[in-house]
């Protein structure tokens, strides 16, 4: 027997993470990335001293009083945890930690493609070369809205809110945002912070958010929010599905009250929204913020550092819970 900890890795990793996961630990691997179900997360946590999951496994409080006493440290190939019940896995003594930091870059890219694939009508104009119907052209087509120079509005200024800010000052954009609290000047270089989310929301043409999920943020644009942007504002979404209402964004772009919107997260995963589909003015990705071969082998690694730090003694740097 191996006297190495027991290491289970819920869906297939990168090739180094899983390769340095088996040098390390008595690894249990995922080859068919296979979802598991519940029973199968819970049963699997008598046979571990440590599981890696990703954002599909979710450690619900109800799970959580399943668990086995055996395990004793979730190590998330994420960075966010709405996944898990933090408060159920701290009174069960399960440590738990995320992977910050290393995906900022990746997501940032992702959000601004959103924001200006939204703008600029590409998904529209795909669909019609894609399907032969470029048949005309003049100053009328495919106007779509300019980037450079207009209003940023970000909710949520931490790692992935401050790149995506350095990001629209390549465009000239001017950066509004919205947080729990004012940025140190040389963080904040220059952005204008606004202390209530409504006054954000009055400025921004384009609003992107990269807030967590919470209790507090679940709905947060809501109708009564989305109908305080400026008429034919986009919206920009890479962080979770669960921050908007999704019918009220449906209800937003029909009426052309929102010009467009950029989503790379939905409430329901894997699928999205059926309802969106029927929209030409929606630019959609099925959650691919992070998925860069840079960032997937960084996050990896990440969470086998924390791995790492918890089973030789010491306090893991990321630790959530």
């Amino acid at each position: 027997m191996s006297d190495k900890p027991r290491l289970w890795i819920a869906r297939k990793l990168s090739a180094a993470t899983e390769a340095r996961a088996a040098r390390d630990y008595d690894v249990v691997l995922n080859p068919e990335d296979r979802l598991f179900s519940r029973e199968e997360l819970i049963a699997m946590s008598g046979e571990v001293d440590a599981i890696l999951p990703c954002h599909s496994e979710v450690f619900s409080a109800e799970v959580t009083g399943q668990l086995s006493d055996r395990l004793k440290i979730i190590a998330n190939h994420s960075v966010g945890v709405d996944h898990c019940d933090l408060a159920a896995l701290k009174a069960r003594g399960i440590v738990v930690t995320n992977t910050p930091d290393v995906l900022s870059d990746a997501t940032a890219e992702i959000a601004f493609l959103l924001l200006l694939g939204a703008a600029r009508r590409a998904p529209e104009g795909d669909r019609m070369l894609r399907a032969g119907n470029w048949n005309s052209w003049s100053p009328s087509f495919m106007v779509g809205q300019q980037v450079t120079g207009k209003r940023l509005g970000i909710v949520g200024m931490g790692r992935v809110g401050q790149v995506m800010a350095r990001r629209a000052r390549g465009f000239d954009m001017e950066v509004h945002y919205y947080n729990r609290k004012r940025l140190a000047p040389e963080l904040e270089a220059g952005a204008v912070f606004h202390e209530d989310l409504d006054d954000l929301l009055a400025v921004s043409e384009f609003l992107s958010l990269h807030c967590p999920a919470t209790p507090e943020t679940t709905g947060l644009m809501n109708r009564e929010r989305l109908a305080k942007l400026p008429e034919g504002a986009i919206l920009v979404n890479t962080a979770r599905g669960a921050l908007v209402d999704e019918e009220a964004l449906v209800e937003a772009l029909q009426s052309g009250r929102l010009a467009a919107a950029g989503l790379d997260v939905f409430r329901t995963e894997p699928g999205g929204n059926p309802a969106f589909a029927a929209l030409d003015n929606i630019f959609m990705l099925p959650h691919i913020g992070s998925a860069t071969r840079d960032t997937r082998d960084a996050m990896g690694f990440r969470a086998l550092d924390n791995l790492d730090a918890f089973f030789a003694g010491r306090e893991p740097g990321d630790r959530v819970a």
